[in-house]
């Protein structure tokens, strides 16, 4: 059968469209105007889900990580967390004015007590961030809620993903899996899409999707054709705002050519080489027929200085029986430029 997850009354799988996750993480420092500004952006663009990150600091890092400055930053991972948290009811408000434009509204846990947030808040699925994707024990904790997952693998190789999806199978819990390289920006060299065909492979029960972390819509849209799901990409209304991740945000334009040219992908793909009856108006003027290219005797032979191939192709004998038709005789006089029957030859 053909993996699929449901999240809300989403279907999410290779039958059906790319879900598009808009995701504006902490893209709003902290400033809810910010936030719900991104939110509404991207439902105009046209977008089905909204993901942010929830910190509760103290449980999530230990205080040694004031000293730990991310490559693509200039100041310690605890002080950007503690100045871009929201609090439960701050991330309840934004939750419902995302809901109340018909959206899915998702967010990244952190920690159990995010873990446990969310769970008081009701979200339909989680997703866990490639950090996470080895945090066993909070894997086990989330997956005991028996909402869906959302599982992001960059920093992580199949074996360690398999860990993983096995606490996801131990719960019975309904899972996905999103290619992802952690690097900020990627270079299109160290995206990897082979990854989905890799995670297609190891996890054939597996919804299989891309996280992507390089620029614009490109590697998107081909991990699109190669049949990914899910589709996550960084997301503001301003890239001239400040942050650590606007650099690799798409913008609302962007992401509404991204939700419109998956979708056109995701249809194009599948089928077979043959012939569609919805050709047969353009075959009948693009294909050749065999027609005369100088007047005829009654048994004269058919030879290349009398018959050629021409459009449109309405005429009888098409152009692959050309080289059949060399040498026989006409079975009565023949005008030029005349469109060769079955019934004119002996």
């Amino acid at each position: 059968m053909t993996p699929e997850i449901k999240i809300g009354k989403r279907k999410i799988g290779t039958k059906h469209l790319p879900f598009v996750i808009a995701e504006i993480g902490i893209n709003h420092e902290g400033n809810m105007a910010k936030a719900k500004r991104m939110i509404l952006d991207a439902h105009r663009a046209g977008a089905e889900c909204v993901k942010f990150q929830s910190h509760v600091v103290e449980d999530e890092m230990a205080p040694v990580a004031k000293k730990v400055i991310p490559s693509h930053t200039t100041e310690s991972i605890w002080d950007i967390m503690v100045r871009c948290a929201f609090n439960e009811k701050q991330e309840r408000e934004l939750k419902k004015y995302t809901e109340k434009l018909g959206m899915i509204y998702l967010s990244t846990p952190f920690s159990r007590a995010a873990a446990d947030r969310l769970y008081r808040m009701k979200v339909v699925a989680y997703k866990i961030g490639s950090g996470e994707c080895n945090n066993y024990p909070l894997l086990e904790h989330v997956a005991s809620f028996g909402k869906p997952i959302i599982l992001s693998t960059g920093m992580n190789d199949i074996p360690s993903v398999r860990k993983a999806v096995a606490i996801f199978r131990k719960h019975k819990t309904p899972y996905a899996l999103l290619n992802c390289t952690s690097m900020y920006p990627t270079p299109y060299n160290k995206v990897r899409l082979g990854g989905i065909t890799d995670l297609k492979k190891a996890f054939p029960d597996a919804v299989v999707g891309q996280s992507d972390h390089s620029l614009y819509n490109y590697t998107c849209f081909g991990a699109a054709a190669l049949g990914a799901s899910i589709l996550e990409k960084h997301f503001t209304s301003d890239k001239k705002w400040p942050g650590p991740d606007i650099a690799i945000s798409i913008t609302p334009l962007e992401l509404k050519e991204l939700i419109i040219g998956s979708r056109a992908i995701h249809e194009a793909l599948g089928g077979h080489k043959t012939i569609l009856k919805e050709e047969q108006p353009v075959i009948d003027f693009a294909y050749a027929c065999v027609v005369s290219i100088a007047n005829i005797k009654k048994g004269e032979k058919f030879t290349k200085k009398n018959i050629w191939v021409k459009r449109p192709g309405t005429g009888e004998i098409k152009a692959i029986d050309y080289p059949k038709i060399l040498g026989k005789v006409a079975k009565r006089d023949i005008p030029k430029n005349f469109q060769v029957r079955k019934r004119d030859i002996a």
